[in-house]
C-alpha cells in the first residue's frame, strides 16, 4: 500500500457505505464526512507507508551498557483487521543490549509504524520484538502489549473492562527466568 494524497477512491467508498446505511449525504454534518473520513484512514494506516530502516534513521549507538533496558507505557493505537475498529493500549519493551542501544524515541516510532497498520494484537507484538532484536542485536528482548479493543466493546458482548495482553520473549528473556522476572518487576517497579 501506499500513502495517497489523492483521496478520491476512498471518498467515493465512504459515500456508497453512507447512502447503504440509509443517510442523507446532503445533511450539513455528512456533506464533507467522506473527504474527513478518507483522510483519517490514511493516517491512521500510514504505517504501510514506513518501513524499519526509515524510523530507525541510523540511531543506533554503539555503548558497553549490558544491563536491561525498559520503556515502559509507549501508548498505540491501531485498528483490528477483522472489524475495522480500533484498539487502543500501551507497549511495554525490554532489551539487553549487545554493544549498541537504540535512540529513545525510536521505540515509539516502532510501535506506531506496526501500530498503524490493521492487525492482531498478537502479529503486532511479535512484529515490535522482532524489530527492535533486528536493529540492536540484542541479547534478549521482551514487549508486552495491552489493548482495549473497540470490536468486543462497542458491537458483540460489549464487555467494557476487558483489557487484552499480549506478550512475545526473545533470547535471554525467553531463555531466563529470572531475566523475565526481572523485567515484569522492573514494569511494576515504574508504574
Amino acid at each position: 500500500m501506499s500513502l495517497n494524497s489523492d483521496n478520491t477512491q476512498l471518498e467515493m467508498h465512504y459515500r456508497e457505505i453512507l447512502a447503504e446505511l440509509g443517510e442523507d449525504l446532503n445533511r450539513a454534518g455528512l456533506r464533507d464526512t467522506p473527504k474527513r473520513a478518507a483522510k483519517a484512514m490514511r493516517a491512521i494506516t500510514q504505517g504501510y507507508d514506513r518501513n524499519l530502516d526509515d524510523v530507525v534513521n541510523g540511531a543506533v549507538f554503539e555503548s558497553g551498557t549490558d544491563e536491561m533496558v525498559v520503556v515502559k507505557s509507549i501508548e498505540l493505537y491501531s485498528m483490528c483487521e477483522h472489524h475495522m475498529l480500533p484498539f487502543i493500549g500501551t507497549c511495554h519493551i525490554g532489551y539487553i543490549p549487545n554493544g549498541k542501544v537504540l535512540g529513545l524515541s525510536k521505540f515509539a516510532r516502532i510501535v506506531d509504524m506496526y501500530a498503524k497498520r490493521f492487525q492482531i494484537q498478537e502479529r503486532l507484538t511479535r512484529q515490535i520484538a522482532d524489530a527492535v532484536l533486528s536493529v540492536t542485536g540484542a541479547i534478549g528482548v521482551g514487549v508486552i502489549v495491552e489493548a482495549k479493543h473497540m470490536c468486543m466493546m462497542m458491537r458483540g458482548v460489549e464487555k467494557q473492562n476487558s483489557v487484552m495482553g499480549s506478550s512475545v520473549m526473545l533470547g535471554e528473556f525467553r531463555d531466563s527466568y529470572n531475566t523475565r522476572q526481572e523485567f515484569l518487576r522492573l514494569l511494576g517497579d515504574l508504574s
